[in-house]
């Protein structure tokens, strides 16, 4: 029998959520996104070659052994839904190159690229160049960063120096060729997607005023938000939260949906400081854009 009630429930679009590491990092700062991203996300923490399960892989360390490792699969994934990209720290240049290359290769746009933690590609700094220095010109810059191991494990010859040293290299050699490529227009320049940008209050690399150079590198709506942290605050559960609600806002709007009316500026969320921005690239490699508010109004702590 047919019941006379009926109750219609709105099914939320699914969004894949595709996560790169920082450098010399396998995908434990992503354990806890799964949940901390909240419904309907599919988190997918992307494992580079040379570490984790892939450690017998040989790593990359060019554009072109990027995007021949991971390329193919993240075409494969954008055909199958909306998705979405964050990186951190090197895992930004990453997700910026194949969200560069996706484009270039006609495949649908993810929903936003987000990074953190992570100077714009024309910006320098001393660790940049830092892949070929001796240990002891190295291991000061890792340091003031908190990458170093603490105890027994940061003596010179353990296992940190022999098993993790050299993935970190080979990371600062591929975080140099993806910056140079971003600068080459036949390779780089900037993308035409949402772009949330992530900067962590004590942050002593990527410091957020240096972060609002991102606009440079997207013709589309940007946010530029600071949370509480210093440089590895991807591990927190602020960040995943506020990413999880972005990915839910722009796909319930759905492809050529209008962008919503621009919020005014609110108090910051737990776990976030200051004021969030958004608008058009303004001067470097990107060309003007759209003068849109951005889709994601929880990521800029207003309701």
């Amino acid at each position: 029998m047919t019941s006379l009630t009926r109750v219609d429930e709105a099914v939320e679009p699914r969004v894949r959520l595709h996560c790169l590491a920082h450098a010399g990092a396998g995908v434990a700062s992503y354990r806890r996104w799964p949940v901390a991203a909240g419904p309907a996300v599919d988190v997918a923490a992307v494992l580079l070659p040379g570490r984790g399960n892939r450690r017998r892989e040989p790593r990359v360390t060019d554009r072109s052994g990027l995007l021949a490792d991971l390329l193919g699969p993240l075409l494969e994934a954008a055909q199958a839904g909306p998705y979405a990209l964050y990186g951190h720290s090197l895992g930004a240049l990453v997700a910026y190159t194949l969200t560069r290359a996706l484009a270039d290769a006609g495949a649908p746009p993810p929903l936003f690229l987000a990074v953190g933690a992570c100077l714009p590609p024309h910006a320098t700094a001393a660790l940049m160049s830092a892949a070929e220095a001796p240990d002891e010109q190295l291991l000061p810059l890792l340091g003031d960063l908190g990458s170093l191991p603490k105890g027994a494990a940061a003596r010179p010859g353990g296992m940190w120096h022999r098993s993790v040293l050299p993935v970190l290299r080979d990371d600062l050699r591929l975080a140099k060729a993806l910056r140079q490529a971003a600068m080459d227009p036949a390779t780089g320049g900037p993308v035409n997607v949402p772009l949330l940008v992530f900067a962590g209050s004590d942050d002593p690399l990527a410091v957020p005023n240096a972060l609002q150079e991102w606009r440079q590198w997207t013709t589309g709506p940007i946010t530029v938000r600071t949370l509480v942290g210093d440089h590895f605050f991807a591990g927190d559960d602020a960040l995943p939260a506020l990413i999880g609600a972005a990915c839910r806002e722009h796909a319930a709007l759905g492809p050529g949906s209008p962008e919503p009316d621009a919020p005014e500026p609110g108090a910051p969320e737990p776990g976030t400081s200051g004021p969030a921005t958004s608008g058009p690239a303004t001067s470097g490699p990107g060309a003007p854009g759209a003068a849109r508010p951005v889709a994601v109004r929880a990521a800029c702590g207003v309701r």
